[in-house]
């Protein structure tokens, strides 16, 4: 026996046998490779203790509180070099994995927690599964976010036990489905109660330790039959590979392969079937996306844990300052983690609509996440409007969020100091304007910094900590945990104009006016990015953020570092005519109910007017917005406003989508050749302009990333 491995324990009394997975000192349980291995032998146990009639049901569960089994250990699975071994990593695990199947006694399995990917599969190998309503209950398989299937037997056994057209929702979805849509699925057969789920699961294994089955399995109906048939089976791939294509625009081989897997694995037998998914998860798991998808997932679970060093105050309670779009939606990220919310503004009305937009936000995430009534009503009860700032005195954390105008912030740090306590930290939320600035004229200013969320706050999954000249590290850490509290990636970065993202962002946006300049398309710029795999265009996204704010950006912009972000001037043109973008119903595209309905025919009109030039290909252009891109990141890390090319990794695809599948930003610069990226920009600076050329921190650089 490999008394080495203690993550997995058997007890055997009373008739029943019992395997608890407890990984010592970590909070979450893995399923190691060494945890497989030492589930085979316990597993040879069993079979013994079932022979002699020791045990006649058999139980899993986890030794720590709410916490079940969160999946493999990426680090091994990163580890891998060839197909070969990954795919006979999967194979073995599928030998042992179906010795728990054939067991001759009910088998349960209790989950209380995450119980995800591996977790997940090892789930599927027994009779019964009940699941705890806590809310940290989440079940599936996440797999192909990380560029690979279910290695493990779960494109073989969800499909016959829950359904094709379930079975590959959740697979090629990743999603993670709380208990009671686990029940409604079909993926577990019972679902209890938090309170009670350790004595309800205790009289469970009783009633298997005397050999009687404690639960139902639930049947297949007729339509089951038909839609998991010869019949069914190519309708069911054929819409969902149309809409896996959509949705990827084939960036992500991961999901095609899963699908055809999962599905002609049901003509299969089970031996069949679970070998395709093992040469699968093989070929898979050394592809470039799998490699770049496992490195984005590393890196932004390190920079969650890069929290500054200074003493952490909680957050019981705090304030914001401004009920537009972005306030509203920071109040409700607070009042969903259940902090009492002061939201400010200076009318009644606004303050109204600020609230309306704030609880409308949490009805959605009630839905989402499958609330109670009390547990919605707890949350939005947390949200208190007003348009003074007495409600803000017992604060530990106000974060400003009115019009980036540099008088108006000023005005209201001065007046949020006024209300609150010294010890309260106050945060901006600017994308652009100098925290060390505002934070200048205030008594305290070691207590100020940046907290700067991305629109729409609810989904964008980044923040920016921003450290001022004189922000203090104990500033820095209170608000670093509140953004990780919160749901988000907080990055810390320098007092910098534009930070990292919009810096990196304007150098993008200001290249693709250049390009429609010289006679490129709108929609023609937005699809070449689009198939690079940017979510949208560049010009989409001028929209989307706002043709007004981009402008005030942008002279902040200019005016920090020059020429090279000095617009083109038909876009300039652009401006004069006073759309707002997607807002306001009309920018380079027009919108109907929020939804762009082509590019707007005034707009197009003047670009056609006044392009210059012969269009560039697809190829130059793509180049040069990327490349442009490069070329800031390089001079961000030169100018030290962050110092490792992980963090602008992290920022570039937590804040604007960058394509994961790329790996971020300067990885993909790697993979390219920082010595082609070079000449390239020399090449075009002598053709489109100077604010192309590499930066310092390009020229005699191998790559940024060691190794």
């Amino acid at each position: 026996m490999n008394a080495e491995v203690p993550d997995l324990q058997l007890d055997v009394r009373e008739g029943l046998a019992t395997l608890t997975f407890d990984r010592p000192d970590s909070k979450v349980n893995l399923l190691t490779q060494a945890v497989v291995l030492r589930l085979d032998e316990l597993l040879a146990e069993v079979e013994e203790a079932v022979e002699r009639g020791a045990a006649r049901g058999l139980l899993l569960r986890s030794g720590k509180r709410n916490q079940f089994i969160a999946g493999a250990d990426i680090d091994e699975l990163a580890a891998i070099d060839t197909a070969a071994a990954a795919a006979e990593m999967a194979r073995r695990g599928d030998e042992i994995f179906a010795r728990l199947e054939r067991l001759p006694v009910p088998t349960l399995v209790a989950i209380s927690g995450p119980c995800l990917g591996g977790g997940f599969e090892l789930s599927l190998c027994c009779d019964f599964r009940v699941a705890s309503d806590h809310p940290s209950t989440r079940i599936g398989l996440p797999e192909t976010r990380l560029g690979i299937l279910p290695g493990l037997g779960g494109t073989v056994r969800l499909p016959r036990l829950v359904g094709l057209p379930t079975a590959l929702d959740m697979i090629l979805g990743a999603k993670l489905l709380s208990a009671e849509r686990a029940k409604g699925a079909g993926v577990v057969d019972r679902v209890i109660a938090a309170e009670e789920f350790e004595d309800e699961v205790d009289g469970l294994a009783a009633e298997l330790g005397r050999g009687t089955v404690p639960l139902k399995r639930q049947r297949r109906g007729p339509l089951r039959l038909l839609v998991d048939g010869p019949l069914g089976r190519p309708i069911i791939r054929w819409m969902t590979h149309k809409q896996v294509m959509k949705r990827t625009r084939g960036h992500y081989p991961a999901l095609p392969t899963a699908l055809d897997v999962t599905v002609d694995g049901l003509a299969l037998s089970a031996g069949e079937a679970l070998e395709r998914e093992a040469e699968a998860f093989g070929r898979l798991a050394v592809t470039p996306e799998c490699k770049n998808l496992i490195f984005v997932y590393q890196t932004t679970e390190d920079a969650r844990k890069q929290v500054p060093d200074g003493e952490v105050t909680e957050v019981k309670r705090a304030g914001v300052v401004g009920a537009g779009v972005m306030g509203a939606g920071i109040a409700e990220l607070l009042a969903y983690q259940t902090i009492p919310v002061h939201m400010i503004d200076i009318d009644d009305e606004q303050v109204r609509e600020g609230m309306d937009r704030a609880r409308g936000l949490l009805k959605k995430a009630a839905k989402k996440s499958d609330w109670s009534e009390d547990e919605l009503q707890e949350r939005s009860d947390c949200l208190h409007g007003a348009t003074d700032y007495q409600g803000l005195e017992k604060a530990d954390l106000v974060i400003e969020a009115v019009v980036e105008r540099m008088d108006v912030k000023r005005d209201v740090f001065s007046k949020i100091a006024a209300y609150v306590s010294p010890s309260t930290v106050i945060a901006t939320n600017t994308s652009a304007l100098s925290v060390s600035k505002l934070q200048a004229e205030l008594e305290s200013p070691g207590r100020t910094c940046g907290l700067h969320f991305f629109n729409p706050p609810h989904r964008m999954p980044l923040v920016e900590v921003v450290r001022g000249a004189r922000s203090s590290t104990d500033a820095l850490a209170t608000a670093f945990k509140l953004a990780t509290r919160l749901g988000k990636t907080p990055v810390v970065v320098d007092d910098s104009p534009g930070f990292v993202v919009n810096r990196v962002l304007s150098a993008y946006m200001t290249e693709a006016g250049y390009l429609i300049q010289q006679g490129m398309s709108v929609r023609n710029v937005d699809k070449t990015m689009e198939r690079f795999g940017m979510p949208v265009g560049p010009l989409r996204l001028l929209d989307e953020v706002g043709l007004d704010v981009v402008a005030e950006v942008s002279g902040t912009m200019e005016r920090a570092f020059g020429e090279r972000f000095k617009p083109a001037s038909i876009v300039e043109r652009v401006l004069e005519t006073g759309v707002t973008g997607r807002k306001g119903g009309r920018g380079f595209y027009r919108y109907e109910d929020g939804k762009a309905k082509g590019v707007d025919p005034e707009i197009e009109s003047i670009l056609e007017g006044h392009a210059q030039g012969e269009p560039p290909s697809e190829t130059e252009a793509q180049e040069r917005m990327v490349y442009s891109m490069i070329n800031e990141a390089a001079r961000i890390l030169d100018d030290r406003v962050v110092d490792d090319p992980e963090i602008v990794d992290v920022a570039m695809i937590m804040g604007t989508g960058f394509p994961p599948f790329r790996g971020g930003l300067l990885r993909y610069a790697d993979s390219l050749g920082v010595d082609e990226i070079v000449a390239g920009l020399r090449r075009y600076a002598a053709a489109a302009g100077r604010r192309l050329e590499p930066a310092d921190g390009l020229l005699g650089r191998e790559s940024f990333y060691a190794g």
